[in-house]
């Protein structure tokens, strides 16, 4: 049973940076793809930046591009998201997914495996 570990959230002002962590644990972290997705109450669960099983390939939402970078490191089964010049509007709780298919997606239907979330508050 693969288990997702998100760490790293809290509350930071607006232009502040923050960096989540994801820590995987009882699969085969290396061969899968990773997301980090994130929700507000009464909305869906929106897409945030995915990244490829080897790490090659990054895709991200326009509403993040150019201030938060995802990467990974297999040797410690981490996924991480380094989010620069927040804004009030980055504020939601903030997912970790795991895609058995090494290639990265954009839709969370896409995704076998989630971390419990975690909080991010951006304060204007």
């Amino acid at each position: 049973q693969v288990q997702l570990v998100e760490v790293g959230g809290g509350l930071v002002q607006a232009g502040g940076s923050l960096r989540l962590s994801c820590v995987a644990s009882g699969g085969t972290f290396r061969s899968y793809a990773m997301g980090w997705f994130r929700q507000v109450p009464g909305k869906e669960r929106e897409f945030v930046a995915t990244i490829s099983a080897g790490g090659i390939s990054t895709y991200y939402a326009d509403s993040v591009k150019g201030r938060f970078t995802i990467s990974r490191d297999n040797a410690k089964n981490t996924v991480y998201l380094r989010m620069n010049s927040l804004k009030p509007e980055d504020t939601a709780v903030y997912y970790c997914a795991g895609r058995r298919l090494g290639v990265g997606s954009s839709s969370l239907y896409q995704y076998d495996y989630w971390g419990q979330g975690t909080q991010v508050t951006v304060s204007s």
